[in-house]
């Protein structure tokens, strides 16, 4: 009888060796099973990171989020586009909520801090340092993408996105495929810079549809535009259709909670 052969495991991914010092948070956290212990505290940890959003974020308004590349800089247009955008978000009465970096999101914490609006920023604590921009009048920090991904989402009535790289394809995807699977519902979802946009859309319709990957009414699931004007008033629409969402006296902190 023929014995199957031992598989040649990599200790540095199961737990049973040491992984290099210095690793972000979630290349630990992904790198296989870790001793037991280490779990625990790990996952205490992420439990802590979310309780803390949750009260950071808890009385920041009605917010929208704006996503976008931090590599543009200012006086380009896609910068431009951005910065006008968080601005007629904020004449709305909205909150704008940004990743809190450079570029496109510094660009609309601007806008909205030029009309008088209220500019969040929902930093990344990555190895070469992003350091949180100048225009959030709050900051809050996260270690981990994934916990930093379900506050821009939880605290916002619609997401904005503008030209950017991965992440901001990341964000885009997985809200529609949020919307799609009927997790979330009624959300406005604006995409801004149809001359960038263009090729995938054309990916979208010419192969994903045709290939059954999606279905027609999938497109119907994001609105684009270059009008920042007609973004913002989208998005105030389909707020308060879906949500119910009307300007009022805000929920305030309770001392007795050590809320602030």
């Amino acid at each position: 009888m023929n014995r199957p052969q031992p598989i040649d495991v990599d200790k540095s991914r199961t737990g049973h060796g040491p992984l290099p010092a210095g690793q972000p948070p979630e290349r630990l956290m992904l790198a296989g099973p870790r001793p037991r212990l280490e779990e625990l505290w790990r996952t205490i940890r992420i439990g802590a990171e979310f309780i803390r959003g949750f009260r950071r974020l808890h009385f920041v308004g009605p917010c929208v989020t704006v996503f976008g590349s931090a590599r543009f800089a200012p006086g380009t247009p896609w910068y431009e586009m951005g910065r006008a955008v968080g601005a007629e978000l904020g004449r709305g009465g909205f909150t704008v909520m940004t990743g809190g970096g450079p570029g496109i999101m510094e660009a609309a914490n601007r806008g909205a801090r030029e009309v008088g609006a209220p500019s969040i920023g929902c930093n990344i604590i990555l190895p070469h340092e992003q350091a949180p921009n100048p225009y959030c009048d709050r900051c809050v920090e996260f270690r981990y993408f994934f916990v930093r991904k379900v506050m821009l989402l939880k605290y916002s009535y619609g997401f904005v996105v503008l030209p950017g790289g991965y992440g901001t394809m990341d964000e885009l995807f997985e809200t529609l495929t949020l919307v799609q699977t009927a997790k979330i519902a009624g959300f406005p979802i604006v995409m801004m810079g149809k001359s960038y946009w263009d090729e995938l859309d054309d990916f979208v319709r010419n192969r994903m549809i045709p290939d059954g990957t999606i279905s027609p009414g999938d497109l119907d699931l994001v609105k684009v535009t270059d009008d920042p004007a007609e973004a913002a008033r989208f998005v105030t629409d389909v707020a308060e259709r879906e949500f119910g969402l009307r300007r009022g006296v805000p929920a305030k902190p309770k001392w007795w909670l050590f809320e602030r």
